[in-house]
């Protein structure tokens, strides 16, 4: 296994390396943390630092929040639609135009395939497009009212200074999903990039400045978890949108709750992936991989409970093994990765830990369950496949946010979603049919955000993306999304 290093960058990328991205982007100025504090970002395929990056406190998270209420109440909260929707299509190109450089310190930064960040950069460039276009068309209506010679109408207004918290799976996409709405509806924001991969929305704030999109419209603030939760209180925060984890959303949510602030989570996952009997198998087996195995399994949506009738069973299982057997992991870098590593060595051994407590529970490990061989440091799991389990194990009921599948039998319909629905979670659900009747008679029963219907993870900018129960609340992409950053006046006028 070869290992991932800076020196196999292109030169755009090893001269943004070189610029030192450590600093906070605050006001449109680049500025080192108020009490002078640094953390490592780590190369996961090494465990090597890559960089040093400003650690981010309550008097830095202070600053960039009056910087974004500055904007707010000035040059941005006094640009027009049009204005606004031409500076998101610009950010767009600026994106497309830097794509193979993102990509890489995407790839560097969080571990996974060089080729699945390009398309989570393309994917970037997509969600800007759309929301430019929104711009433009942020609407309120008259309406109709019983009283005579009344005008009542509504109007659409931005909600105000956002903070925008994103995880470390999919940093620049994520963050461009929080970042898109707020800028198509004339709000402001400060993104907290998560601690472990921070470099793309660093070289993001040096786009958003080359575009001209005025200071203080965009603040991003680095840092760790006690950097989120000084920006979460705030007092000039008007809403908080979080992507992570349920624990840490619970908190958020509460916070938000005692202060009234608007808030939207999208948390954690469980999602059950159910093959029915009449399913094209090998569209089945191929899908349900990528299901779980995409991204090494650092997705909050991911399949990770794979529910298959008892009499195609023993099939499909020896499908994904043999394929979870074959699987190439190594360093993101490396063109011929399949999987990388987790991304960080904490999360490495919370994915261990859930392997063993399989073992430990009577749960049959059928693929993977180690370290692969040359691993150099890296924080590499093999892509592990469990049979034999119940629901009730561990592995089949908690998110485990790694390389790790539960095969689970069933025998009716009325029995695989009642089990697909017992769980806290409710992000999404697959269904594997060639009976589209009996298909989307399922995706009724079944409590999830999103169901996918013979294919997994397809998504559009336009497509709610959202869960039910612990899953989170609120909804991100589509117009849907837009509403989370607006406020709703009703204006009535007496004639």
């Amino acid at each position: 296994m070869a290992t991932a290093t800076a020196d196999a960058l292109s030169k755009p990328a090893q001269e943004f390396l070189a610029r030192g991205p450590g600093r906070h982007f605050i006001g449109g100025e680049w500025v080192e943390s108020a009490d002078g504090r640094m953390f490592e970002t780590i190369d996961p395929a090494t465990g090597e630092a890559i960089t040093e990056m400003a650690l981010g406190g309550p008097e830095d998270a202070a600053r960039a929040v009056a910087a974004a209420r500055e904007a707010f109440e000035g040059k941005w909260g006094a640009t027009s639609p049009s204005k606004r929707s031409g500076l998101i299509w610009a950010l767009a190109e600026a994106i497309k135009a830097n794509l193979g450089e993102l990509a890489e310190l995407e790839s560097l930064d969080n571990g996974k395939p060089l080729g699945y960040a390009k398309g989570d950069v393309a994917a970037a460039v997509s969600h800007l497009r759309y929301h430019a276009g929104w711009a433009t068309k942020i609407e309120g209506e008259t309406i109709p009212f019983s009283a005579p010679d009344v005008l009542a109408y509504t109007r659409k207004e931005p909600v105000g200074v956002c903070a925008q918290i994103v995880p470390w799976n999919f940093p620049l996409l994520m963050a461009i999903w929080k970042l898109a709405p707020v800028l198509a509806t004339g709000c402001t924001t400060v993104l907290k990039p998560a601690e472990q991969t921070p470099l793309s929305a660093a070289r993001l704030a040096e786009l958003i400045e080359e575009v001209g999109i005025p200071a203080g419209t965009v603040n991003v603030l680095s840092g760790d978890g006690a950097t989120g939760a000084a920006l979460v209180g705030q007092p000039d925060v008007d809403k908080v949108a979080f992507t992570g984890s349920t624990a840490v959303g619970r908190e958020i949510g509460a916070k938000c709750g005692r202060e009234l602030k608007r808030v939207t989570l999208e948390l954690g996952g469980k999602s059950p992936n159910i093959v029915l009997p009449d399913a094209d198998l090998e569209l089945a087996i191929k899908g349900s991989y990528e299901a779980l195995y995409f991204n090494t399994g650092q997705v909050c949506n991911a399949g990770s409970r794979l529910f298959v009738h008892s009499s195609q069973y023993d099939e499909v299982v020896s499908g994904l093994a043999e394929a979870a057997k074959a699987a190439r992991v190594g360093p993101g870098l490396d063109p011929e990765t399949e999987l990388g590593p987790v991304v960080s060595a904490e999360q490495h051994e919370r994915v261990m830990g859930y392997i063993a407590a399989g073992r430990d529970d009577g749960a049959e490990l059928v693929a993977g369950g180690g370290t692969p061989d040359g691993s150099n440091g890296g924080y590499f799991v093999e892509p592990t496949l469990f049979s034999g389990a119940t629901d009730e194990m561990k592995v089949a009921r908690e998110e485990i946010f790694g390389p790790v599948l539960v095969a689970l039998p069933y025998d009716d319909l009325e029995e695989v979603a009642a089990r697909a629905n017992d769980t806290e979670y409710g992000l999404a659900a697959g269904i594997w049919t060639r009976d589209l009747s009996k298909a989307h008679k399922l995706a009724g029963m079944l409590q999830a955000g999103v169901v996918y219907i013979n294919n997994w993870g397809m998504g559009d900018p336009a497509s709610p993306f959202g869960g039910f129960k612990a899953s989170g609340i609120g909804r991100e992409r589509g117009h849907v999304g837009l509403d989370a950053y607006l406020e709703l006046k009703t204006v009535i006028a007496q004639l």
